[in-house]
């Protein structure tokens, strides 16, 4: 292997080991004001896009443990390296791929050691963000209790408005 490839290959191999989540990308036709747009909006998660040959992802990934296969990889590929929300990173791919008129079709990403299909990309995409899955659990935590406090506040209001009523039928009477 000469000493570019085999420099692209370490490069590639060190950035699976990096970011252990990311997504593989087929495109085409897309305009450089989109992905260099793109890319600032992936930088700013804290993550990467490359544009890479085929044959060096593959051995990239297999040279990081993870067995692709180059048949699944038709077309010009892209690998979007997630950086600190893997699901704010996928959500991104697929704006981006409604944006272009699916000029971008994912085909395939890793999270957390495993390989998942690009329909299981997408369904991972629409999950909401880690803090709006954190209020939601919350949420959830907080409402018996808020519904507790609720029905106790208005067993001790009707109390209180029953003697309010009995004393000003009292004062009417006498």
């Amino acid at each position: 292997m000469r000493a570019e490839k085999q420099f692209l290959l370490d490069e590639v191999k060190q950035q699976i080991e990096q970011h252990p989540s990311f997504v593989i990308m087929k495109y085409a036709g897309l305009k450089a004001n989109a992905i260099s747009d793109f890319r600032r909006e992936i930088a700013d998660l804290g993550g990467d896009v490359e544009m890479v040959r085929k044959t060096i992802l593959v051995k990239a990934a297999q040279a990081a443990g993870i067995e692709l296969d180059i048949g699944t990889l038709p077309g010009h590929i892209g690998i979007v390296f997630a950086g600190k929300d893997a699901i704010q990173a996928t959500k991104a791919v697929f704006k981006l791929s409604e944006s272009s008129e699916k000029a971008v079709e994912v085909l395939g990403g890793n999270f957390e050691g495993q390989f998942y299909g690009g329909e299981d990309v997408e369904k991972l995409s629409k999950l909401p963000d880690i803090d709006t899955m954190r209020a939601q659990l919350l949420s959830s935590f907080e409402a018996p209790m808020a519904q507790t406090l609720a029905v106790m506040d208005s067993l001790l209001s009707s109390i209180v408005y029953c003697l309010d009523n009995k004393s000003k039928q009292n004062e009417s009477a006498q």
